[in-house]
């Protein structure tokens, strides 16, 4: 079984495989700083877990993508607050150019069902 979550023409926010969800990665410019981009950015990843039978806590992996490097204990702060601690993912966090300037920080997850 496969299920798309919130698709579009180009890709979908979350794809269910069997037990397994594949969140694409989300960003938020509605926030100016890395803090505020991270808080949004988890909320929506929350959000599309749940549309999809799964929680923070069935995590799997996770990727962030930070604009600069420099703000990753600004991220840190906030994912740290946010993820279940007895369940944590495997998890790579990259500098790298995102798709606006306007974007600092990106995470996609995978977690199970």
């Amino acid at each position: 079984m496969i299920k798309r979550i919130n698709p579009g023409s180009r890709m979908s926010a979350a794809v269910l495989h069997d037990n397994t969800v594949y969140v694409a990665g989300q960003v938020s410019a509605d926030a100016q700083d890395v803090k505020g981009q991270t808080e949004l950015i988890l909320k929506k990843i929350e959000s599309l877990l749940a549309a999809a039978g799964s929680s923070k806590s069935k995590l799997l992996s996770a990727t962030v993508y930070l604009a600069d490097i420099k703000t990753y204990e600004q991220m840190n702060a906030v994912w740290d607050a946010w993820v279940d601690p007895a369940n944590s993912p495997a998890r790579a966090t990259v500098e790298t150019r995102l798709a606006a300037p306007k974007y600092l920080v990106e995470i996609t997850v995978i977690a199970a069902v």
